[in-house]
């Protein structure tokens, strides 16, 4: 069918709708949708919301009036019938009493956290039978939770955490077996975890903590194959810890934390290869730690105060490599701490007090440069103290205080440049500290960073911290976005490395004059969204923060670093073989059409260059850096101020300054061009959008660092630059999308 013949058809559905059947049902479903959610929002308790002013009966310019819905804010359409609803953060006040559940048939996402909502869920909830995203967190809900939420067999994200949910879980819950996410955390939730969450097979996490539930941990969770994240702490479980959670070998993080379990640590625990947070800390727990938690080689914490636990602490923790906070406090360990702890320079926090070990503090601790914070207190510690602490560049805390140290402060303690508390009551220790000028001087820099305002912290989805406590811990681990931690700069901001007390290492970029935009509800949003992209080929980003004083985000660290560095270096780029190149280009383009055409608005990148393609030790290309990114509100104008890197910029940019995918598509073509040249390509691109590129040799165009390709791989190379040029042309409509792009890529399929 043609275009001009497919425009006119949907000319006249538009201008006769009563003349076709399905086009009378769908205005007839649309009124009903539009009639159900302007009722729900006039019973709002704030009745100026302006975030939903396009909430209203009078048609936009150029808008069908049958299809008003599907124009407001917040909700997106199928076929004229609304499929998704996404009102986070709108201030709205009110209750779920008039939710339209019975006119919202083909409502697949509803997304209402993070706002004001108050009283009971609806049992009408179980009337929205195509769900598959449901997010009630942050809300004021109270009473129990509906049995029918349970008839929504096809939800796989269910969150109702931070309310004021009462009673017990519902067991039907364990039916839903198409479940990925459960968050019911934060709430008055009572009775027992019920034993049909066996049935959850697909569930990659499950947030059950600051409950009141009770009982055992159900042995059936052994059946939950698929879990990443267990977080029960801060209820009133009891019981011993089930031997089999052993077999959930994806098991990343096992938070169990302020319960009232008993007995032992399973030694199975162990064959959790893949587990970085073990927190087990006030419990009844007793026993020794089972030598086969040193196996978790993947183990950045280890958090077990608070117990019963008795016995020698085993050498083997030594082994644990990616250790970064290890408390072990008032329990009853005793003999000396493992010879090899922080053998790796990973240990960051230390916390050992109230219990009865012995020895002195062991050699590789000595010289543990990564230490922040160590805490010996009250134990039979003994030793010369000026040879118990060496060179501790980042050390914030120590408190060696109620042991048996002995001797005098050496000049050693001089290089701890941030230290701000030192205790060493009750000691044999004599002699004065000749650095306290300079530790005064440092205890009021870090007095200031500790006093910054910190109650605009806007901090996102990184998980286990708090996001004021997590600000202060950047600042001061970049030692207030110090020269000596940069690790790259652009027009937007600079990018710092940060090693968290966590063990985490994280990219920080720090960005410039944006504290002012970054109070602005719609970027906040925004921010909110790109958090909860998540792509192989896209960098994630983990959060956002912005008070008076800084602004900046916080992103996964990848090692190798830019793809600009590593071509702009010989010996990295010729390790960049053909095949790793092309691989390069295809997971750029992958990125790129998943957020052009799977976001929900579409997402423009705006800065697709060689300094924002990140590599990982495999040679995946990742896209990061959305400093620059804005996203596509469809059928809007998206006027934008001028943005992005020279020589990538599409033409039609620089002059209308309308935003669309197609900017993105031609920064591609400059991108995949570099990729295979190894450098921009500059003034060849002018050459390649004239009608006479043949003048152009093959040969000029590949990266002459590499043996020339053999006939297969050269024919490849050939059509990927001829799908490059397509990029390039000046009309951005005669481009091709990035899903067609990223398709042709995938089958390998030449271009023509």
């Amino acid at each position: 069918m043609g275009s001009f013949q497919f425009i006119s058809i949907f000319i006249m559905v538009l201008l006769f709708p009563s003349s076709h059947p399905k086009a009378k049902g769908v205005a007839s479903d649309s009124a009903s949708e539009a009639a159900g959610l302007l009722k729900w929002k006039a019973s709002f308790q704030n009745q100026n919301n302006s975030l939903l002013a396009s909430w209203n009966l009078q048609p936009i310019s150029g808008k069908n009036s049958s299809n008003l819905p599907c124009t407001w804010a917040g909700i997106s359409c199928i076929n004229g019938s609304v499929n998704r609803l996404n009102l986070s953060e709108y201030s709205i006040k009110g209750s779920l009493y008039d939710f339209p559940f019975s006119s919202l048939p083909n409502l697949e996402y509803l997304e209402l956290s993070l706002n004001q909502i108050f009283g009971s869920i609806p049992r009408e909830i179980g009337n929205l039978s195509k769900l598959i995203y449901l997010d009630f967190s942050v809300n004021e809900l109270s009473q129990e939770i509906p049995p029918e939420i349970c008839n929504l067999r096809n939800l796989t994200h269910l969150a109702l955490g931070s309310n004021q949910l009462s009673g017990p879980i519902p067991s039907g819950i364990g039916t839903l077996h198409n479940l990925i996410e459960l968050y019911l955390d934060n709430n008055t939730l009572i009775g027992s975890i019920p034993a049909t969450f066996g049935n959850l097979t697909r569930l990659v996490n499950l947030y059950l903590f600051h409950n009141l539930l009770s009982g055992p941990i159900p042995p059936t969770i052994r059946d939950m194959i698929s879990l990443q994240f267990l977080i029960l702490s801060q209820n009133n479980l009891s019981g011993g810890i089930p031997n089999s959670l052993g077999t959930l070998s994806n098991l990343i993080g096992l938070i169990l934390y302020d319960n009232q379990l008993s007995g032992p640590i399973p030694k199975e625990l162990g064959d959790l290869k893949l587990l970085t947070n073990l927190e087990l800390g006030e419990n009844q727990l007793s026993g020794s730690i089972p030598v086969s938690i040193g196996n978790l080689s993947n183990l950045a914490k280890l958090f077990l105060p608070k117990n019963q636990f008795s016995g020698s602490i085993p050498q083997e923790l030594g082994n644990l490599k990616k250790l970064a906070i290890l408390v072990l406090d008032q329990n009853q360990f005793s003999g000396p701490l493992p010879e090899l702890l922080c053998q790796n320079g990973s240990l960051q926090i230390i916390s050992v007090s109230e219990n009865m070990l012995t020895g002195p503090i062991p050699r590789s601790l000595q010289n543990c440069s990564s230490l922040v914070k160590a805490n010996f207190n009250e134990n039979n510690f003994h030793g010369n103290l000026s040879e118990m602490i060496c060179i501790h560049p980042f050390l914030d805390f120590i408190d060696l205080s109620n042991n048996e140290f002995y001797g005098e402060l050496s000049s050693n303690w001089v290089e701890c440049k941030i230290l701000k508390t030192l205790i060493i009551a009750k000691n044999n220790i004599t002699g004065a500290f000749f650095g306290i000028p300079k530790l005064r001087d440092q205890r009021k820099k870090i007095s200031r960073i500790e006093d910054m305002d910190v109650k605009k912290c806007h901090l996102f989805a990184i998980y286990g911290y708090d996001g004021k406590a997590l600000y202060k811990e950047i600042v001061l681990t970049t030692q207030e976005f110090s020269e000596v931690f940069c690790i790259g700069k652009g027009g937007y901001g600079s990018v710092y490395r940060a090693q968290l007390s966590s063990g985490d290492v994280v990219a920080v970029k720090r960005l410039h004059n944006m504290p002012e935009m970054a109070s602005h509800r719609s970027f906040l949003n925004e921010i909110r969204a790109l958090i909860e992209i998540k792509h192989r080929n896209i960098v994630k980003l983990l959060g956002f923060c912005s008070n008076s004083q800084h602004s900046f985000l916080v992103y996964e660290y990848l090692e190798r670093g830019s793809l600009a560095k590593i071509l702009s270096i010989e010996e990295e780029a010729i390790e960049l073989d053909w095949q790793k190149r092309l691989k390069i280009i295809k997971g750029i383009a992958q990125a790129l059409s998943y957020m052009h055409h799977d976001c929900s608005p579409a997402i423009v990148h705006r800065d697709i260059s060689s300094n924002n393609i990140l590599l990982d030790s495999e040679d995946e290309a990742h896209v990061s850096d959305f400093g620059t990114s804005k996203f596509l509100k469809k059928d809007s104008s998206n006027w934008s101020s001028l943005a992005g890197t020279c020589g990538y910029v599409a033409p039609e940019f620089a002059y209308t300054m309308k935003v669309t995918e197609k900017c993105d598509v031609y920064s591609f073509g400059v991108l995949t061009m570099e990729v295979i040249k190894g450098k921009h390509p500059g003034d060849l691109i002018a050459y390649l959008v004239s009608s006479k590129p043949e003048k152009i040799e093959l040969k000029d165009l590949f990266d002459q660092r590499l043996l020339y390709p053999n006939q297969e791989i050269e024919n490849i190379l050939a059509s990927v630059l001829k799908l490059a040029r397509e990029c390039l042309h000046v009309d951005p409509q005669s481009r091709p999308t990035m899903l067609f792009i990223s398709r042709l890529l995938s089958t390998g399929a030449p271009f023509v």
